[in-house]
């Protein structure tokens, strides 16, 4: 069932959604070199229980940690570990989602490491545009395969592959709503938007083949053939005439500065 969200409760949304951008703009600061993604989720972690946050990935189905951390071909849902430990030209892909007030956040970001080969920058930035592109079909009236196939054809036609097996989401309550937010589809197919409609919108593309395998701890979602993959993601409200995006990129922009996607 969807649930369309009142202004109010559209504001105490954006409320944890801003505490997971500032979260995120904490992390930025420590991803270097040399960095394990361990650290980096205890300072996630640290910083979400400081400013009045839970966590809402730790411990959800059994997921041990607060921040997915996805290295390179990793596409999602990656586990922070001593012993990942990034190297210059990696990638890391940062997804979280944060309960403040009963009301769930989520977003994600890939976070480019030192110098990053030209053709890899090139798939951040295209996946990027893929969301905003994306975002600006979740209006009043239109269909939600309006989303899903401008994601998908602003990619394919770059040349990178759309990861099938995972998918956006509703949002709000619960970290995971109705209806999946499909990053391929037809125009003009699946229900109708209506204002009040929260989405977690997500691309995640590949710089090679679209297929992803689990690893052996049941989480980490690879591609098949481990080239780079991309993810970026924010959490919006269905409006009239202009999607409300309720999740924020602009603390990270400004710990980042020029190097900021």
């Amino acid at each position: 069932m969807i649930y369309l969200k009142t202004d109010e409760e559209v504001e105490l949304m954006r409320a944890s959604n801003i505490l997971l951008g500032k979260t995120y703009a904490e992390v930025a600061k420590s991803i270097r070199p040399g960095v394990t993604t361990a650290e980096l989720d205890k300072i996630a972690y640290e910083f979400i229980c400081d400013h009045g946050g839970r966590p809402a990935c730790l411990g959800y189905e059994g997921y041990p940690a607060t921040l997915c951390t996805s290295v390179n071909g990793v596409v999602v849902h990656g586990i922070p570990s001593k012993e990942c430990v990034l190297k210059d030209g990696d990638i890391i892909s940062v997804d979280s989602s944060i309960e403040l007030n009963g009301w769930h956040s989520d977003s994600a970001y890939t976070f480019p490491v030192g110098e990053v080969a030209p053709e890899v920058m090139q798939l951040l930035r295209t996946t990027k545009e893929a969301l905003y592109l994306g975002i600006e079909q979740a209006v009043t009236g239109r269909r939600l395969g309006d989303v899903s196939a401008t994601i998908q054809q602003h990619c394919e036609r770059a040349g990178y592959g759309v990861v099938r097996e995972f998918v956006g989401h509703g949002i709000g309550r619960h970290m995971h709503e109705d209806p999946e937010v499909c990053n391929y589809g037809r125009r003009g197919n699946g229900i109708m938007l209506k204002s009040g409609m929260t989405l977690a919108i997500e691309p995640m593309i590949t710089l090679g083949r679209r297929q992803v395998v689990i690893e052996d701890d049941g989480w980490t979602a690879r591609t098949v053939d481990r080239k780079p993959a991309a993810h970026y993601e924010h959490s919006v409200c269905v409006r009239n005439g202009k999607a409300d995006i309720l999740s924020t990129f602009e603390f990270i922009r400004e710990v980042l500065g020029d190097r900021f996607i």
